[in-house]
């Protein structure tokens, strides 16, 4: 006859479910973190390439518009070009500050899943299922 053992019941029975439940669910989270911190870079990576190329383009604009605009005005009002040129350029420095705040604020906590799954797993644990 085929006689399964006997499986251990009692009190290390149910340590050992209680340890391998601990186990899975510490497993769950820990690869929810991996793909969290996996997004992070993905996104981190993403958003630094933007900016590299917005802040390129933008300074090689401003440079050659800037030139031009000393050029055409050179003998007449070269003061008041390079003056209004300033005040503009601080102004779009300001804007671009506090766009970029904004952004910031905008964006998800880093683990924000997992953080919610452990409060739930407590939430669960406090009450008696």
């Amino acid at each position: 006859m085929d006689a399964a053992p006997p499986s251990s019941v009692g009190f290390l029975g149910s340590l050992r479910s209680l340890g391998d439940g601990l186990l899975a669910s510490l497993q769950d989270r820990l690869k929810l973190v991996s793909i969290e911190v996996q997004e992070e870079k993905f996104r981190l990576i993403r958003t630094f390439v933007w900016i590299s190329a917005v802040v390129f383009s933008g300074m090689m604009t401003i440079t050659f518009a800037s030139l031009t605009l000393v050029y055409l005005f050179w003998e007449t009002a070269r003061l008041a070009v390079l003056g209004g040129l300033t005040a503009l350029y601080a102004g779009a420095l300001v804007v671009v500050i506090v766009a970029f705040r904004r952004y910031l604020a905008r964006q998800p906590h880093p683990f924000a899943a997992t953080l919610h799954e452990i409060g739930e797993d407590r939430a669960c644990i406090r009450t008696e299922n």
